[in-house]
């Protein structure tokens, strides 16, 4: 298992520090319209003190969707447009909650189209990331005539990746520093519901063994997302998100993960010599417990993009 894993488990500890340490401060009410993507009350008001570092090192351990792409491409199924959300769509997102969600939406589906080179629709989608993105004053960070041109080779679609996997990460780092890592939380929340959710219509088609050992390990996922989700819940929309994150969690009740640690390896990474420990999973998880994550992965997926 990806020592992602393993490092949000530890990370996991530390917010429930947090949490216990934490007083409980009142939730302010709000319209749930929207938010203000600059105000740093929504911190101010919620009931955890979670530093911008944590949250940070939450959002960069998460899996990524561009690695369940891969397993998907892997398993020899064929590129499915049909499964991705529509770019049409982005009009109907006109709150800064459904932008946010959705940006993570549309750049787990460039993921999934890069992997399999599918340059003919890359640009449709790189517009769509476009209009959220500046629908959430973060457009700056993505150079979209850049993209396009490389978007308009094959060729250049490993060089597509890498600028949009750099200006997301830029994107991030700018809104934590900004007090504004409710909007990354979405972000990445989008992004994760949608891998998963490209990764199971491909399970209901192949019951891919390695792709079902892949959906189970995220289980703890979950938890994590669910503690700084819950952050922000004065406000209904994030309410409601928690709402139907909790009834995901319900479908991994059952799923055991059992963690195997092996020999520490010494690598090099610029010039340092650093010891990593290999670590892997073992996931015990029924037919049933499958279809039902796929069910509820479905139900979230719908109401982020519906």
């Amino acid at each position: 298992m990806l020592r992602k894993l393993f490092n949000c488990t530890a990370i996991l500890s530390v917010i429930l520090l947090f949490s216990a340490c934490a007083g409980n401060s009142s939730k302010d009410k709000t319209d749930g319209s929207d938010f203000s993507l600059s105000d740093s009350a929504i911190n101010e008001n919620a009931p955890l003190q979670l530093s911008e570092d944590i949250i940070g090192e939450v959002i960069q351990n998460i899996s990524s969707p561009v690695e369940m792409a891969s397993l998907i491409k892997k398993s020899g199924v064929d590129f499915s447009q049909k499964i991705l959300n529509n770019p049409d769509k982005v009009g109907d997102y006109n709150t800064s909650f459904k932008r946010a969600l959705n940006l993570g939406v549309f750049s787990a589906d460039l993921g999934y189209i890069n992997t399999f080179d599918k340059s003919t629709i890359v640009v449709s989608y790189l517009l769509s990331v476009k209009e959220l993105a500046e629908g959430i004053k973060v457009g700056q960070f993505f150079d979209f005539a850049a993209l396009k041109r490389m978007a308009s080779n094959s060729s250049n679609l490993d060089s597509l990746m890498e600028v949009s996997v750099s200006s997301f990460n830029k994107m991030d780092a700018y809104l934590r520093s900004q007090n504004r890592s409710h909007v990354s939380t979405l972000i990445v929340t989008g992004a994760w519901v949608e891998g998963l959710y490209i990764a199971n219509s491909v399970i209901k088609e192949t019951r891919n063994p390695e792709l079902i050992n892949r959906i189970g390990e995220q289980k703890d996922i979950i938890d994590i997302l669910l503690i700084i989700l819950g952050n922000y819940s004065h406000d209904k929309n994030f309410a409601e998100m928690v709402t139907r994150m909790e009834q995901v969690k319900q479908a991994y009740a059952g799923v055991k993960i059992t963690t195997e640690f092996g020999e520490p390896k010494r690598i090099e990474r610029d010039g340092t010599l650093i010891i990593v420990q290999d670590e892997i999973s073992h996931v015990e998880i029924t037919p049933e417990q499958v279809d039902n994550i796929i069910a509820e992965i479905s139900s979230l997926r719908d109401f982020i993009v519906l």
